[in-house]
């Protein structure tokens, strides 16, 4: 079994982790998240703490993944996941228009992002975007889908970028 498995799962107060033979679900003060319970991984739950093993050697593989991602869900029904993105560049700004984020990236014309359900998008300032929510990977999906409207270019680092992302920068060409 791998490292990752063996670590077991603390459960805060406030969540409620439900296991049933076909899914699995938590459930916090953030939201409710659930997934599909896959064969061949037996789950624990006593004293605030699941534990996971593998039924048959089979299954050692994925029960690292399924740790991992039960893990996520606890957190993000209990703390929430957040993605924060930066806009650089001259004229690039972001504003939310009732549900609906409004960009301006130097194109003609703005770009409307319709914010999906489960996800709150927030701008604190003109250039920055934060994108939270419950689900890790559904945080993640729409801010590379915001990134992906104008992804920075190496040369003067225009564009959306991830706040922790650090752009390599080409040299122009020399006459």
């Amino acid at each position: 079994m791998s490292r990752v498995a063996k670590l077991p799962i603390s459960v805060p107060k406030g969540v409620e982790l439900n296991i049933q033979p076909d899914t699995i679900s938590a459930k916090g003060p953030k939201g409710t998240l659930s997934m599909a319970r896959p064969a061949g991984v037996d789950i624990k739950l006593e004293d605030g703490t699941a534990s996971l093993s593998p039924s048959t050697p089979a299954h050692d593989a994925i029960t690292g993944t399924i740790r991992a991602i039960l893990a996520n869900m606890v957190k993000g029904v209990s703390e929430g996941f957040e993605r924060k993105l930066e806009l650089v560049g001259v004229g690039y700004r972001a504003a939310m228009q009732g549900k609906d984020l409004n960009l301006s990236l130097g194109f003609s014309h703005p770009v409307l992002f319709k914010t999906p359900e489960g996800i709150t998008i927030a701008t604190p300032t003109q250039t920055e975007i934060l994108v939270q929510g419950a689900d890790k990977q559904r945080v993640g999906e729409v801010a590379a889908k915001i990134r992906g409207f104008r992804p920075p270019e190496p040369y003067k680092g225009k564009g959306v970028k991830y706040s922790d992302e650090t752009i390599i920068r080409k040299e122009a060409k020399k006459a």
